[in-house]
């Protein structure tokens, strides 16, 4: 039975009144910070039964919800906020941990660091490693399918997630998966969820794999000169070495491993005394004398800067996906375009994945800011990849698109998922691909 307690006036909007009624006072509350971005008010869940009447209630009142965990991600790619967004901050236990079957079951408010603090008690993790993995929650790296260096080695979140729990249209709380790693049993649902931007239910429980620490790790920095010999480095790497992450930097990036004027690759070695001394003596023939190891408790601190890496603040930001192969191509003719304006490119590549994020800081009105994404936009499409921002300044933030434009039948699937998975239009609305 949900508790019931009156509500201040003037704490909510007279609309969410009712929503008050149903969790109690304590957990209806106004936004705060970058919450304000994404909904105008904000309720705390404490069960999957609160969060299937709260579902139950939207779609009977027509109100726009937006679930979030820190709401890094939707305060970029909202345009205006949802009338309630839906924290999941009270949904942060793990309900199993079996280290023997290598498995993990965690409510989705739990965090990445809460769940790599947990398992590397039997030298284990969750090799997923967006930036600040302890305000990152579970719900948030499937709905925004987050990644960080690890992803050259270990995967994304759809390579660990075996099973999944999530509250859909009517209230209705829907299990896919399983427990064990061998269960295939059912549809996907966990691969249609990942990326999905709560567009499609609630993500409330989630089952991952988890992998074993490698017994030794190192990283080894190298700076080069310009895009085309980094790239034309981390190639070589990645083609003779079985790397735990290839990472080539900007130089603004790379001021934070002290080189302040050079791209810097960075890769990262692990395994046995003998894995490690062979991949060494490898990259010291491939790279000459240009590297340096850094190792042992340097070497941890070393690659938390590099998974923490903030790109600088930015007129926008955004990710591309392309080939491996096409990735320097592509950031070279970008940074080309930026020649005649006052800017400069920032960037981190997964240079082993195609994945980069990237930045640009210029003085750019609404009209050259569309033209040069569409610019930017041109030249990865041509490499037979996509881009789609992942922050934009707030006056610009009305008009440009945040996800590239699919083909027609593309649209038409996604736009009948939408359909069966949301026939009521609450979950997180006008906030996904064709603005879905």
């Amino acid at each position: 039975m949900l508790q019931i307690v009156a509500m201040s006036h003037a704490a909510v909007p007279l609309r969410m009144l009712e929503i008050g009624l149903l969790l109690g006072a304590d957990r209806v509350r106004r936004p705060s910070g970058r919450e304000s971005a994404i909904a105008e008010t904000v309720v705390e869940p404490a069960s999957i039964e609160e969060i299937a009447e709260l579902v139950r209630k939207c779609e009977s009142d027509r109100i726009a919800l937006a679930p979030f965990g820190a709401g890094r991600t939707l305060a970029e790619l909202r345009r205006r906020p949802a009338e309630l967004g839906i924290s999941l901050k009270r949904m942060a236990s793990v309900v199993a941990y079996e280290p023997d079957d290598m498995t993990v079951v965690s409510l989705a408010g739990m965090t990445l660091g809460g769940i790599n603090r947990l398992t590397a008690s039997r030298r284990q993790r969750l090799g997923i490693d967006p930036p600040n993995p302890d305000i990152t929650t579970l719900g948030a790296a499937i709905g925004a399918a987050h990644a960080g260096p690890l992803r050259h080695s270990e995967g994304l979140v759809r390579d660990f997630l075996i099973g999944i729990q999530f509250v859909g249209h009517g209230g209705r709380v829907v299990r896919a998966g399983g427990r064990v790693v061998k269960n295939v049993a059912g549809y996907d649902l966990m691969k249609l969820l990942t990326g999905s931007f709560g567009t499609l239910g609630i993500v409330t429980e989630a089952t991952f794999k988890v992998r074993p620490l490698p017994e030794n790790y190192a990283l080894i920095a190298a700076p080069c000169v310009a895009i085309a010999p980094a790239f034309a480095a981390a190639a070589r790497l990645h083609d003779a070495l079985p790397l735990l992450h290839l990472e080539v930097l900007s130089a603004g990036c790379a001021e934070r491993f002290g080189y302040p004027r050079n791209c810097l690759l960075v890769a990262g070695i692990g395994g046995n005394a003998e894995e490690m001394s062979h991949q060494r003596a490898k990259i010291a023939e491939l790279l000459g004398s240009v590297h340096e190891v850094i190792e042992d408790a340097r070497g941890d601190e070393a690659y938390r800067r590099l998974r923490d890496i903030d790109l600088p603040a930015a007129t926008f930001k955004a990710q591309l996906s392309v080939l491996p192969a096409a990735m320097g191509r592509c950031l070279e003719a970008m940074e080309g375009s930026l020649r005649d304006r006052s800017g400069r490119l920032e960037f981190r590549a997964h240079a082993g994945a195609g994945v980069a994020q990237i930045s640009v800081a210029c003085d750019l009105n609404a009209e050259d800011a569309s033209r040069l994404l569409v610019r930017w936009r041109s030249i990865v499409r041509e490499a037979g990849g996509h881009l789609r921002l992942t922050a934009v300044a707030t006056a610009l933030r009305a008009t440009l698109p945040p996800f590239d434009q699919p083909s027609e039948g593309e649209m038409k699937l996604m736009k009948r998922l939408k359909a069966s998975f949301d026939p009521a239009g609450v979950f997180n609305p006008r906030c996904f691909v064709g603005g879905i």
